[in-house]
């Protein structure tokens, strides 16, 4: 069989599922990147062609700009703390003790759950009233008297960031878990029997069978992170005075609570792009490390 027919084939086999991404994601980002260069409302006339004054008032706009840099902060801070605490966790789930099997299936329970509900659940920690944190803190003497977590634009961002640690790290942690059963036995006796330390077993013997997998859950997560949407806009809306606003939520405003159709386009293609070039980036930076570890 020639492999000129063997590609024809292929290509038919997959005909239907291009036909079904064309109409699902194809046209709807063609109609996207028309609308972007108008002044179209959400409702009504479907307005005139500005060319590109769209993007230049979304990237010039301090909204975007203070925007990007909460988005940014919210993103390193969560992914770096869900990769810390993911592999802490991972590391104790691998070791042998009564309950292992028990534990590892709970800790996938924050991950499974839908992020609305989890969202929900820490909405009511925080509460300023009757919060299990304020209620906790103030019996052991650590605050005088109830706060509203997510009403001070000093803690709402940083209580967010907690949350979705909580909701993400098992990813990390499983992601892990599963690149450490890789690690040989045998390997890790014999650092053992030469007296290596734990820091050292783990930078030396675990680290390089962690580091293709792990690179993978920060790709993963980092893009998450980046185009972050449903939890902030459950517990805070983007609030108190816009604190923690990421690039979603102005998409979502822009769009539809000020009801600005083409200015909401040109803003959801550029947060498009950003995390289009983010994937990319650490498209290479895996390719690069799978290439230096073969």
């Amino acid at each position: 069989m020639s492999s000129t027919w063997l590609t024809t084939r292929a290509w038919l086999l997959m005909l239907p599922l291009l036909v079904v991404m064309i109409s699902v994601i194809g046209w709807p980002l063609i109609d996207t990147v028309g609308l972007s260069f108008t002044d179209a409302k959400l409702v009504g006339t479907e307005g005139s062609f500005v060319g590109i004054d769209n993007y230049v008032k979304m990237i010039s706009g301090s909204n975007f700009q203070r925007t990007l840099i909460t988005t940014a902060w919210f993103a390193i801070v969560s992914v770096a703390a869900e990769m810390v605490i993911g592999v802490l966790a991972a590391l104790l789930l691998n070791q042998q003790f009564r309950g292992r099997t028990a534990l590892r299936a709970l800790m996938i329970l924050p991950w499974a759950l839908p992020t609305v509900v989890n969202a929900t659940l820490w909405r009511l920690i925080y509460n300023p009233e009757y919060g299990a944190l304020n209620a906790a803190l103030t019996q052991l003497g650590l605050l005088e008297a109830y706060r509203s977590w997510l009403g001070e634009p000093g803690t709402a961002l940083a209580a967010l960031i907690v949350a979705d640690c909580w909701k993400n790290f098992p990813l990390v942690a499983l992601i892990a878990l599963a690149a450490l059963q890789a690690v040989p036995r045998d390997i890790n006796a014999a650092s053992l029997v030469d007296g290596a330390g734990a820091f050292a077993r783990f930078r030396f013997v675990i680290l390089p069978y962690l580091a293709g997998p792990l690179m993978v859950a920060l790709v993963l997560r980092t893009i998450e992170a980046f185009k972050v949407f449903d939890i902030i806009w459950v517990m805070t809306r983007g609030g108190p005075a816009n604190s923690t606003r990421t690039l979603s939520i102005l998409v979502y405003q822009e769009a539809f609570s000020f009801q600005r159709a083409g200015s909401g386009a040109s803003l959801a293609l550029i947060v498009t792009l950003l995390v289009t070039l983010l994937a990319a980036g650490y498209a290479a930076l895996v390719r690069k490390t799978a290439g230096s570890a073969a």
